[in-house]
Formats: C-alpha cells, sequence, structure tokens
C-alpha cells in the first residue's frame, strides 16, 4: 500500500470515526425536570496539588455537556468533569440565558486531570474525535454559539499544543471542510445547575440518554478501548 493510499484510509476512517459521533436529536429537545437547583462557580487556570501528584485542568467545548461529561469520565487520568460555561460576557449564567445565545457562553466541561496518566495531548485528540469541528456554531441539530467548537486554553503550553494539533489536522485532509474550532485563553468557568452534573450516571434511563447518549459512548469505548479506566 502507498503512503498515498495509506494516508486516504487513515483520513477516512478519522472521518467516519467523527461523523458517528455526531447526534441527530436536538439537545433543545432534552427533557428538563420540575425543579432546577441553580448554583454557579468560577474556577481559576491554576493547577491543583495534592500530596505529590499534580494535577491540570482542561476546558472544551464540543457539544451538548451531557454528552461529553459522559465521554470524558471514563478516561484513565480524569478526575473530575465538571459541565458548564466558558467564553462568555455575562457573569453567573443559567442555563436559561445561556440557551438563548446571547450570553456569548458556549456549553462546555472543565477537566481535572492527572497528566502523568493521561496528557492534554490525548485530551485534545478525544476532543477532536467525538465532535465535528466543521460546523460554525452547530452540532447535530443543536444550534448556537453555545453549541460552537472550542479549547480554552489555561496555559501558552495548552494554547501551542491547540493550534499546532488543529493545522495538522487540517493539514491531513480528515475533513472535507475547513475546522472551525475557535482556540481562545480562559478567562472564567461557571458551573451548571445541579441537575446537569453527572447526567448521564443519574439519568441513563431518560430518552435522551438511552437514545443518544449511550449509542456515542458504545462508539467511543471502542476507539478508545486503551484510554478507559480500569474499573469500566
Amino acid at each position: 500500500m502507498t503512503q498515498s493510499t495509506k494516508r486516504s484510509t487513515m483520513n477516512l476512517g478519522l472521518t467516519l470515526i467523527i461523523a458517528s459521533f455526531t447526534t441527530l436529536v436536538s439537545c433543545a429537545q432534552r427533557e428538563t425536570p420540575n425543579k432546577i437547583m441553580t448554583t454557579t462557580a468560577t474556577a481559576t487556570a491554576t493547577a491543583l496539588t495534592s500530596g505529590s501528584a499534580t494535577m491540570d485542568t482542561a476546558t472544551l467545548a464540543n457539544g451538548c455537556f451531557w454528552c461529553t461529561e459522559a465521554i470524558f469520565q471514563q478516561l484513565e487520568g480524569v478526575l473530575k468533569v465538571t459541565s458548564g460555561y466558558s467564553g462568555g460576557h455575562v457573569v453567573n449564567p443559567t442555563y436559561k440565558e445561556v440557551c438563548t445565545g446571547t450570553t456569548g457562553h458556549a456549553e462546555c466541561i472543565q477537566i481535572v486531570f492527572d497528566p502523568s496518566k493521561i496528557s492534554f495531548d490525548e485530551l485534545l485528540s478525544v476532543f477532536w474525535q467525538t465532535h465535528d469541528p466543521t460546523t460554525l456554531n452547530k452540532q447535530g441539530n443543536d444550534e448556537g454559539p453555545q453549541y460552537r467548537s472550542a479549547v480554552f486554553y489555561h496555559n501558552e503550553e495548552q494554547k501551542a499544543k491547540a493550534l499546532k494539533y488543529k493545522e495538522e489536522l487540517s493539514k491531513s485532509g480528515a475533513f472535507d471542510r475547513p475546522i472551525v474550532t475557535e482556540i481562545s485563553p480562559f478567562t472564567s468557568f461557571y458551573a451548571a445547575e445541579n441537575y446537569h452534573q453527572d447526567y448521564y450516571n443519574q439519568n441513563g434511563s431518560q430518552p435522551y440518554c438511552y437514545f443518544v447518549i449511550r449509542p456515542k459512548l458504545e462508539k467511543f469505548e471502542k476507539v478508545f478501548k486503551d484510554k478507559l479506566k480500569k474499573t469500566h
């Protein structure tokens, strides 16, 4: 097999993997409980330290945070995943406000991870292979700036890696359209309301979880089986 053929095969495979993760059901159709508990919190870009283990933080936006939270929670080395909002201009936004598309925020997840077990590069690999980075302000049937693809970098190293990965992915020809992922400095993060947190694990029998998130997780587990937590 020639190098050209190998490259074409790899690019087609990556495209099919990413396409399989895009949802056909709108997050706007998600059920919401009658009672909503609202909490907001900011997070800093400072790395956390616990004993001899140093932890780091990544903030990624790639569509519905119910889906992305469920995916990243399964990765070995990921210690905590929080669903929330980042990249906007309104302080302490609510889910209802973010859904209007006027606050500037993106639905995102904030990941606390152990870099000795999983690198930022590996998180980026999962990030770009589990959504469509070529659709502007849209993932599947979810439309609006709150569903944009974005990497909110916490330091210059994360910025450089995100830009390099985006450039190399663009040059690879894996997509037939330009990658529109936003790469911006992290400013603030607001945790989403309580009922959004750990949503899939708490509501696995709900229709959205069963018919949308579960199939995406099954595909993710097959592609990244060597990166999953040992207990999974």
